[in-house]
């Protein structure tokens, strides 16, 4: 699991550098930084499922998959919709993909944390 975490915390920095670029009034990042978020997003969950599947995760883990499969979703709608048609990304849509994917973050983050000894 702590591969995907470490590609989801990339994906966050990304995500976060382009929400900034966005509020200050860009319409859209630069598609080179959106598309390099999606694939370490993707790559991350693509490793979290597999994790899942093959060794078995915590229950946190996996509903952190699940919101960062829902995230996933939000950002291909941003991308396809918006991005790749030259659109404003809209804000409110671009706030909740990643209100998502930081839950899932936390929760996958939270799964990671040993349990107390004894």
């Amino acid at each position: 699991m702590l591969p995907a975490t470490v590609l989801f915390a990339l994906a966050a920095l990304g995500g976060l550098t382009m929400a900034v670029i966005r509020l200050r009034g860009t319409p859209r990042p630069p598609t080179w930084l959106a598309m390099l978020h999606g694939l370490l997003a993707a790559s991350g969950l693509v490793l979290l499922i597999y994790a899942a599947v093959t060794t078995g995760v915590p229950r946190l883990a996996q509903v952190a998959a699940g919101l960062f499969v829902l995230a996933a979703l939000g950002g291909a709608y941003l991308n396809l919709g918006f991005h790749a048609r030259n659109l404003p990304l809209p804000v409110p849509i671009m706030l909740v993909h990643a209100g998502v994917a930081v839950a899932g973050f936390v929760l996958l983050v939270i799964a990671q944390i040993p349990a107390p000894a004894g």
